[in-house]
C-alpha cells in the first residue's frame, strides 16, 4: 500500500470508525461494571453520571461544531479524541464518584468535537453520495472492532477491571496521533471570511440558517423531535440496564472475574449480530431511498420499545438476555441510517457540521431532561418501573415517524 493510499479519505474514515469502536467497546465491555461493582454508585448516581456527561454536550456542543465549521475539521477531530481518551484515562486510575463525574466532563467535551466533524469531513473529501455508502460501511467496519475489542476486553478486565479503561484511554490519545499524521483536509471550504466577525456572531448566524431551516422543513423538524424523545429514553436505560440484569437474575453473587466474563459474552452476541445485520444493510440499496430508512426507523423504535418493556417486566435470564440483545442490536442498525437522513436533507454543506452538532444537542437536552426523573423514579420506587418509564417516554417517536411517511406519500 502506498502512501497515498493510507491518506486516502475513505480509509481513513474507515479506519476511524473501526479504531474508534475498537477502543470504545473495550473500554465499555467494563465501564459499567465498574461503576456498579467497584466504584459502587446508586441507581440515582448512575444516572447522574450521564446527565453530567450530557450536560457537557449540551453546553459545548454548538461552539465546538463552529470550530469544525470554521477553522478545521480535522482539528475538532484530533482535540476530540485527546480529550476522550484523558477523561477515560482519569475514570479508570482514580475509582471515586467525584473523579467520575470529572471524566464525564472531560470525554464529553471531546465527544462534541468529533460529534458532526467526522460526518463532514468525509461528505466534505469524497461527496455527499459516496459518503452515504461510507457511513454504512463505517457502521460495519466499526461493528469489526467491536468484537475483536470484546475478548481484549474480558482478558484484561478479568486480571483487573479498570485496566480495559486505563489503557482504552491511552489508545484514544494515540488515535489522535494517528489522525494527525494520516488524516488529510483538501476540500474543507470554511463559512465566508467577511462573516466570522466572531466565534458569536457566526454562532447567531449559523443558528438562525438552522432556525430558519427547521421553520420552513416539515422532515427537519420531525428528525430534531426523534433525536429528542430518544434522549429523553435512553439515559435511564443505558445506565440502569445492569443494575436490573444483576438484581431480578440471581447472579449478583458472582465474583468481579465471572462477571467481566458474562458481561463481556453479552456484548460480544449484541455485536456479532449488529455485524451480520449492517452487512445485509449494506449490500442493500436502503441508504438510497429516504423512505425506505423511514419505514426501518419506525419498525426498529417499535422493537426497541416493546422490548424495553418486556425487559423490564422480565425476571428470566434467558427472557433478559433476548430483549437486550433485541434493543442493542436495533439501536446499532439505526445509528448510521440516522447520519443518512440528516446529511441528505442538510440544504447548505457550508452548515453540515453545525447541523449534525444541533442533533446531538437536542439529544442532549432529552438526556438531560429525562436521566434525572429516571433516576428519581428507580430510587423512589424500583428500577422496573423507571425502565417502563423509559419505554413510555420513547413512544412519540411512532407518532412522528408515522406523520413522516404520510407526508413522504405526497
Amino acid at each position: 500500500m502506498t502512501r497515498l493510499e493510507i491518506k486516502d479519505p475513505y480509509r481513513v474514515y474507515i479506519s476511524i470508525c473501526f479504531l474508534s469502536q475498537l477502543f470504545f467497546t473495550y473500554i465499555f465491555t467494563v465501564n459499567l461494571l465498574y461503576h456498579v461493582q467497584t466504584v459502587g454508585l446508586s441507581p440515582l448516581q448512575l444516572v447522574l453520571v450521564g446527565t453530567v456527561l450530557e450536560l457537557s454536550v449540551f453546553l459545548f456542543e454548538i461552539p465546538t461544531g463552529l470550530v469544525s465549521d470554521l477553522k478545521s475539521r480535522k482539528l475538532s477531530i484530533i482535540i476530540g479524541y485527546f480529550l476522550i481518551g484523558f477523561g477515560f484515562f482519569i475514570e479508570g486510575i482514580f475509582p471515586y464518584f467525584i473523579t467520575v463525574l470529572l471524566a464525564q466532563v472531560a470525554w464529553g467535551i471531546g465527544y462534541t468535537f468529533t460529534s458532526g466533524s467526522q460526518q463532514a469531513w468525509i461528505a466534505d473529501e469524497i461527496g455527499e453520495e459516496r459518503a452515504s455508502l461510507a457511513f454504512i460501511r463505517g457502521a460495519k467496519a466499526g461493528n469489526l472492532g467491536q468484537v475483536l475489542a470484546i475478548p481484549l476486553s474480558i482478558v484484561t478486565g478479568y486480571f483487573m477491571i479498570n485496566l480495559p479503561i486505563i489503557i482504552g484511554g491511552l489508545c484514544m490519545i494515540g488515535l489522535a496521533v494517528y489522525l494527525l499524521i494520516f488524516m488529510k483536509e483538501e476540500n474543507f471550504k470554511p463559512l465566508d471570511p467577511q462573516k466570522r466577525t466572531s466565534t458569536w456572531g457566526s454562532m447567531k448566524g449559523n443558528m438562525r440558517k438552522i432556525i430558519l431551516h427547521s421553520k420552513t422543513s416539515f422532515i427537519i423538524r420531525m428528525l430534531f423531535l426523534v433525536a429528542l424523545f430518544v434522549g429523553f429514553y435512553s439515559e435511564g436505560f443505558d445506565r440502569l440496564w445492569m443494575s436490573h440484569f444483576l438484581e431480578v437474575s440471581n447472579i449478583s453473587n458472582l465474583t468481579d472475574e465471572q462477571l467481566v466474563v458474562l458481561m463481556g459474552g453479552i456484548q460480544f452476541v449484541v455485536v456479532l449480530v449488529s455485524f451480520g445485520t449492517l452487512h445485509l444493510m449494506n449490500r442493500s440499496t436502503i441508504h438510497e431511498n429516504l423512505r425506505q430508512i423511514y419505514v426501518f426507523l419506525f419498525v426498529g423504535s417499535f422493537l426497541i420499545i416493546a422490548s424495553l418493556i418486556g425487559f423490564a417486566l422480565s425476571s428470566y435470564v434467558i427472557s433478559l438476555l433476548t430483549f437486550y440483545i433485541i434493543i442493542q442490536v436495533t439501536r446499532q442498525v439505526m445509528y448510521p441510517l440516522e447520519d443518512i437522513w440528516l446529511n441528505k436533507v442538510i440544504p447548505d454543506s457550508s452548515t453540515r457540521a453545525t447541523f449534525f452538532s444541533v442533533k446531538g444537542q437536542v439529544d442532549a437536552i432529552g438526556q438531560i431532561g429525562g436521566g434525572p426523573v429516571i433516576g428519581v423514579v428507580a430510587s423512589g420506587f424500583t428500577i422496573k418501573i423507571a425502565l417502563i418509564v423509559s419505554a413510555v417516554l420513547l413512544t412519540p417517536v411512532l407518532f412522528l415517524y408515522r406523520n413522516i411517511l404520510n407526508r413522504s406519500k405526497e
